[in-house]
Formats: C-alpha cells, structure tokens, sequence
C-alpha cells in the first residue's frame, strides 16, 4: 500500500515537472523569434556614383634631343689665293648661287691665259696642216697628230677655266651665313674655313626612344617640343625618319623630326624637351581617378550592380588629369562609386544619391 502511494506521487510529480518544462522552452522560443523579428535590418549605404564614360587617350612618351639645320656646311676655300671680294654680310640670308667670297689667284691666270695661246696656236697648225693635206703635202699622220693637239689643248683650257671658276665661293644652296673667317687680302690656302651655311627654315632634330616604344612608332607622328629660351612657346613637328637598328647598349632607338622654324627662332644646336603621342586611342574607358581603390599593387573599382556593391579588380592604363584609363575590368555606361567605398564591403547594399545624377 505504502509502496503503490509512493509511485503514485512520484508520477504525480514527473507530470508536473515535465509540463513545467515544456511551458518553459515553448516561451523561450517565442521570446527568441519576437526578437528576432523585431531586430533592425542593416540599413543601405547612400554613395554618390558616375558612370564610366568615352574618352580620347593619348598616350605620349618624352625625351631630349638637339636641334639640326635642314642643311648645313662649313664653306671652305679649293684653290690658294688672296681674299679680293666679300659677297655677304655675318647672318645674312643668301640664295644658291650667290658669291660669298672671291679669291685672286695671279698663277691660276696665267695658266688659264698660256693655256688659250697654246691652243689658238695649235688651231693654227690644224689649218695649215688640214691645207697641206688636201693638196698631198702632209701624210695624214701628221694632220691626225695635229688634230690631237688641238683637242688636248681645248681640254686644258676647259680645265683651266673650272679651276678658276672655284676662285669664286659661292653658296651651295640657300640659308643664312654664320660668322665670317677671312678678311680682305687674306691668304687661304685649300680647306681654309671661310664661313657657316645653314638652310634654318626647317629645323631637324634627332632624339632617342626606348625600345619598348617601336611598335607604335610610324612616320607621320605628331612631335611637340620645347625650348628654355621660349618658356611657354610650343613647337609643333612631325617624324620624318626611324632607325632601321636598336642601340644595344642604351636599348633605345634613334628617331628624326622635322619643325617648320619660319621665324628662324630656332638655331642649330639648341637643346630641346620632346613630347610625342605614340598612340591615340579614342574609345577609352575613363573614370574619375578618385574612384580607384589602391590594394598592395591592384586596383579596384567599386560597381554598383542590383542595388549591391561590386568590387571589380581593373587594369589601368593612361592617366590624365583627375581621370584614369581602365584598360579592363570595366565597360562604358557602368555605374562606379565615387565616394563613400570606405563604408561599403563587397555585396553592400547601396542607394545611389540623387545628387549623383546617375
């Protein structure tokens, strides 16, 4: 009896306790999925946006280069003789042809002047001998020997005639006259400097460029160059000519320009700072520069795609002022974060602001 009481208030109480329980965890649970339905979602970010626009890309190289006339040639005496006449004025312009300076040479005319007497002398035994012939009395030997003479003879005095013809100097094409190096009555021998001539209405100058840039090069590209001498002035050229060969010793390659240099501003051995655009590329993908997320050496671009934030990892290329070139990674027309990607993780939920205008 005592026995049977007992069990019966132990399952008495295992009734209660278990339903105690039961109650319990059921309100636990509710508490848990009340706060869980009452709990904050995680607000959107607000960023100002732009889209990647179409730009045109230059992509310029520079270097350092001497400035050349078109033509140059230090004018120099071929004969001895004495300065008797000065053609020209130091700086002045001159045209082809013009004499710059005539040497007097008295041997040299002598010789021109026995020359001619020996030939009029030989025409003369030409004719007797071309008489004596018809009339039998000289072998045809004799008129041939003749005939030989007077030929050797108009040969000297055509010689003789060039060779003081170059007693008169004279310019061999046209440009502007440097500084004079003889005086009236000097004595100059052959090689003796006379003067500069230089055809400065073109300007040429050579530069060198890295090798890495001869893919790209063509004549016909655009040359700017600058010179301390004229700050702010900029001159405009075009190439003219590329090395056939790579220096292997400097890795670069020899390019010549050529500047139109009407005003003569330019002179031959100036020393000049050179910018030229190896390749224009009109369809590039530009960004603001701000936009660009530097990591270690990548870079990234946030994007905003179905109200989320997209971190795309891009290729840069040229820079231009407060812009970049995105080489790949992105295309024209999608929208990148201009500010605020320090709030922003990948996969943020973003609003675009209105003031983006995007």
């Amino acid at each position: 009896m005592r026995v049977g009481t007992q069990l019966l208030v132990i399952a008495i109480m295992a009734g209660v306790g278990g339903g105690g329980w039961y109650y319990w965890q059921s309100q636990a649970v509710g508490k848990v999925a009340t706060a869980t339905a009452q709990a904050p979602r995680a607000p959107t970010v607000v960023v100002d946006v732009v889209r990647a626009e179409r730009g045109l890309v230059e992509e310029r190289v520079e270097s350092v280069g001497t400035a050349r006339a078109n033509e140059a040639v230090t004018v120099t005496a071929k004969l001895t003789g004495i300065v008797s006449a000065i053609g020209f004025r130091e700086g002045q312009r001159v045209q082809a042809g013009d004499l710059l300076i005539e040497l007097e040479s008295r041997q040299a005319r002598a010789e021109l002047d026995e020359a001619r007497a020996n030939l009029d002398e030989y025409r003369r035994r030409l004719q007797r001998a071309d008489a004596l012939r018809r009339s039998g009395a000289v072998t045809e030997a004799r008129y041939d020997e003749a005939t030989a003479l007077v030929q050797a003879g108009t040969a000297r005095v055509k010689s003789m005639e060039a060779r003081l013809a170059d007693l008169r100097i004279v310019a061999p094409f046209a440009g502007k006259v440097g500084l004079r190096q003889v005086s009236l009555g000097n004595l100059v021998q052959p090689g003796t400097a006379v003067t500069t001539l230089d055809d400065v209405g073109r300007i040429k100058m050579e530069f060198a460029l890295p090798e890495v840039t001869v893919g790209r090069l063509r004549i016909g590209l655009p040359v700017s160059a600058r010179s301390a001498a004229y700050p702010g002035r900029v001159y405009q050229g075009l190439v003219r000519a590329i090395d056939t060969r790579i220096d292997p010793v400097t890795r670069s390659v020899r390019v010549n320009a050529e500047f139109d240099n009407g005003d003569g501003s330019l002179l031959p051995g100036m020393f000049l700072m050179v910018e030229m655009v190896a390749e224009r590329r009109e369809d590039a993908v530009l960004v603001p520069e701000e936009a660009v997320v530097p990591e270690g050496t990548r870079q990234y671009l946030f994007v905003v795609r179905d109200g989320r934030a997209r971190r795309v990892e891009v290729t840069l290329g040229e820079r231009l002022p407060g812009k970049v070139e995105i080489a790949r990674g992105i295309a024209v027309g999608d929208q990148i974060i201009l500010r605020g990607t320090q709030k922003i993780r990948e996969g943020s939920a973003v609003t675009v602001s209105p003031a983006s205008g995007s």
